[in-house]
Formats: C-alpha cells, sequence, structure tokens
C-alpha cells in the first residue's frame, strides 16, 4: 500500500460505496443511465457511477431532462453534458414537455420519469439511477402525512421499483444532501443550484427550508433519519400486506361482464386493514382509480354495517351489495 496515497474523502467514498451496491446486482455488460440534473446530488452520483460502473463491467451514461420552464434551461442542460462528458459518461439533453394536470411540480415529475425512461429505452438501457437522498425521502414522508394519504404515500421512494419496464434504481437514499455536496467539493466539481430548490412557492421546498429545521430545533437531531426509518418499515409492512392479498384475492373475486364482484363473507373475515387494502386494490386493478380513505370506509360498511344502503358513487365505477357478494361495476 502507498502510504503517500492521498485519503478518499469520506463524502466521496460514502457516496461510491452507495452506488457500488447498487450497481452490483446488474449483469455485466449492461447499460445503465444517470438522471442527471447538475445539482449537487446527481452530479455527486454521476461521479461515482463514472467511477465504479467500467469496474462492474456497465456501461454508463447520464441524460439530462430540460423541461423548458425556466429562461437558460438550454445552458443548464448543456453545461450539465459537458460535466458528465469530463467524468467520462456519454451524455445526451432531451426535451420534456410539461403537461397540465396535478400541479406543476407533479406535471415536471411526470415529464422528467417519460424523457428518462425513453432516453433509457433509447440507450438499450437497464437502469435509470436517480440522485434522491435521505433528506428527499424525509420530505416525502412528511407531505404524505400532511396529505393524510395513509401508508402508500409514508413509505416514501423504494430503493427500486419498475419505471415503465426498466429498473428504476435510488441509490442514495441513505446519503444526505450535505454528504452529496461534500462530495462534489472535494471532487472539484461545481454544481448548479436549481432556483426552485429555494422557491417558496412548492410544497417541498417550504417542508425542506421551513418544517424540518423547526422539527430538528424544537424535537433534536436526526428528524430526516427517522422519517426514513418509518418509511423502510411501512415499506416492509406494505410488501407483506401485498403479498397476504395476492394470497387471498383469487378466491374471494369474481369477474363479471360489467365489472367484479368480492365475496362479502371473506371481507368480513380479514381484519379491517386488510379488507380496506382488498377494497382498494380491486377497484385499482379493474378500473385504474385511487379511493380516498373516506370513500373505502364507506365501501366497507357495505360488509360491515350493512342496513339495506344503495349504491356508492365511485371513481370509474360504483359498488353495491348483491345478496353475499360486493359488486363493482364500472359507470
Amino acid at each position: 500500500m502507498d502510504s503517500h496515497r492521498p485519503a478518499l474523502p469520506p463524502a466521496v467514498a460514502e457516496v461510491r460505496l452507495a452506488v457500488r451496491r447498487a450497481l452490483a446486482a446488474l449483469e455485466p455488460g449492461s447499460t445503465v443511465v444517470v438522471a442527471l440534473s447538475g445539482g449537487a446530488d446527481s452530479l455527486a452520483l454521476a461521479a461515482a457511477v463514472a467511477f465504479e460502473a467500467p469496474k462492474l463491467g456497465l456501461r454508463a451514461a447520464s441524460v439530462t431532462v430540460d423541461h423548458a420552464l425556466q429562461p437558460g434551461s438550454d445552458a443548464v442542460g448543456d453545461a450539465a453534458a459537458a460535466a458528465a462528458r469530463a467524468l467520462g459518461l456519454e451524455a445526451s439533453v432531451v426535451a420534456a414537455e410539461v403537461t397540465a394536470g396535478g400541479g406543476p411540480e407533479a406535471a415536471a415529475r411526470d415529464a422528467r420519469y417519460r424523457a428518462l425512461a425513453q432516453a433509457a429505452r433509447d440507450a438499450g438501457a437497464t437502469a435509470v439511477l436517480t440522485a434522491h437522498t435521505l433528506d428527499d425521502q424525509a420530505e416525502t414522508v412528511l407531505l404524505g402525512l400532511a396529505r393524510g394519504s395513509g401508508a402508500a404515500s409514508l413509505q416514501g421512494m423504494a430503493e427500486a421499483s419498475d419505471l415503465d419496464g426498466i429498473a428504476l434504481l435510488r441509490p442514495l437514499l441513505d446519503v444526505r444532501r450535505a454528504t452529496t455536496r461534500a462530495a462534489c467539493a472535494a471532487a472539484g466539481l461545481e454544481p448548479w443550484d436549481d432556483p426552485h430548490n429555494t422557491d417558496p412557492r412548492f410544497a417541498r421546498v417550504r417542508v425542506r427550508e421551513t418544517v424540518l429545521p423547526v422539527l430538528e430545533a424544537e424535537i433534536g437531531p436526526g428528524i430526516a433519519e427517522a422519517l426514513a426509518r418509518t418509511a423502510a418499515q411501512l415499506r416492509e409492512d406494505a410488501e407483506a400486506f401485498d403479498e397476504m392479498i395476492d394470497e387471498t384475492i383469487e378466491d374471494i373475486v369474481e369477474h363479471a361482464e360489467a365489472g367484479i364482484s368480492v365475496s362479502v363473507a371473506a371481507l368480513a373475515a380479514n381484519p379491517a386493514a386488510l379488507r380496506h387494502r382488498i377494497i382498494r386494490h380491486v377497484v385499482a386493478s379493474e378500473f385504474h382509480q385511487s379511493l380516498t380513505r373516506s370513500q373505502t370506509i364507506e365501501v366497507a360498511r357495505l360488509v360491515t354495517d350493512w342496513a339495506g344502503q344503495g349504491p356508492i358513487d365511485l371513481p370509474g365505477c360504483s359498488a353495491r351489495r348483491i345478496g353475499g357478494r360486493l359488486a363493482f361495476t364500472a359507470r
């Protein structure tokens, strides 16, 4: 060992280790795409992928998505691509059309993921890597808590999920945002600071700039880590519920010409948490709609508190009790 060899900065080592663990599951010869905005998180990720991918026999590229939502966004995209090429990555910039609906943050996110999926397909990639950090996870959990949308939103982001048939990997979910910035500084990389990330019009920015710092100050340090642990535990619970639903649902569901029906007796025999998940699962899989908690509970009353009530209008369908079956029919 060379005693004169400079020590690897801890932040760089931490990011590289996280990336190495994520990439190790991929087949040698595969292509991976880094979603690169030019910010500190994605730039640190790109640098780590550029270092680790060749050692694992992987081809690596970066894709920068230009939403054209800010003046000079094309120059920002070109600068990010140039930084990626300097790291040894193949790099491209793609345009993404942001359509209305769901709020500006959600619309931009949907457009970005569509563009990333298409770019990955064009590159023959098996995986897309995004630079979401532990801080992003904590913000996501808090936003889900504020919406009151149940355990599904409190699970936050998974380390691995599906993006239109392509693996979507988030290797930095255990890494703090301060670490990615330190990694960039140690490597001499100059990140771009997106002005949207400090714009209080966006709920996520208010959580980042105001809510989390107040929680840290009033309750104590470690709030972000605690929220991330909560998300991980809830994902484990959700996976267990999903397995239970898969084992149960084939025996209690019958398809009909205009919809689907579920055995009332079987639903009644299950705990409320599983009963509610089955109801939501049936509506989501058959009618591609999501139920709120209040809608779910109202449907469940057809099972647990039956008093002859009529059909319940739901998104995309209606639910009614017919004898010993709970029937969901397209509207």
